[in-house]
């Protein structure tokens, strides 16, 4: 039995994220604005046969695809909302169920740190980083999901409610981590976006 751990529809990918995922994905690489879902199953092999059921459906590029030990990602995007959504569909439909069945987003961890040390930022940036720096005197928030591929989606919402800067976003193994970083004003606004639009998402 195949199960639903993570489904997340984003209508439109914000600049810094899409550029981001560039920087990881192995595949089509998006840009901004296209419409994305990004998928999480159990066991992770059966995400091949899931990708197949995607791509034959409709028009959607296969951006990255990652089989863990416990669990496969997928991330399908396109131009036209469309053609994600009805990739979506055919999903949903190969695994007979429905978009509220997937796991429930789990926050793990949030925190914001205020106006960051030399130091701190220097050993935060030296680490495995596919984003931008974080400066001195910049707020941070951190936040960690479960299941990993919901922070995709935190990220994103993220980016659309105010003017920070994403550092980190790792939506793979048994956590997704966010790391986002700016004015303190700016982080508060976009720390709350981040959390309630996961907290939102349906799910059992």
């Amino acid at each position: 039995m195949i199960k639903l751990r993570t489904y997340v529809f984003i209508d439109s990918l914000q600049p810094q994220l899409a550029a981001y995922m560039g920087t990881v994905a192995q595949g089509f690489l998006p840009v901004p604005g296209d419409a994305c879902l990004w998928m999480e199953v159990a066991p992770g092999m059966a995400i091949h046969r899931l990708s197949d059921v995607a791509l034959k459906a409709t028009r959607v590029h296969l951006g990255a695809q990652v089989v863990e030990r416990a669990f496969g990602s997928m991330v399908f995007h396109h131009r036209d909302q469309s053609d994600v959504v009805e990739a979506g569909r055919a999903l949903l439909h190969a695994l007979d169920t429905r978009e509220e069945a997937r796991q429930k987003c789990r926050i793990a961890w949030s925190e914001t740190v205020r106006s960051i040390t030399p130091d701190h930022a220097v050993l935060i940036n030296r680490q495995d980083r596919k984003g931008n720096m974080i400066l001195p005197g910049q707020s941070m928030f951190i936040l960690e999901t479960e299941p990993a591929g919901y922070i995709v989606y935190a990220a994103n919402e993220a980016e659309k409610a105010a003017s920070i800067t994403l550092v980190d976003a790792r939506a793979v193994g048994a956590y997704g981590r966010l790391t986002l970083a700016g004015r303190e004003a700016d982080i508060d606004a976009t720390a709350q976006a981040a959390i309630q639009s996961v907290q939102n998402l349906s799910g059992v």
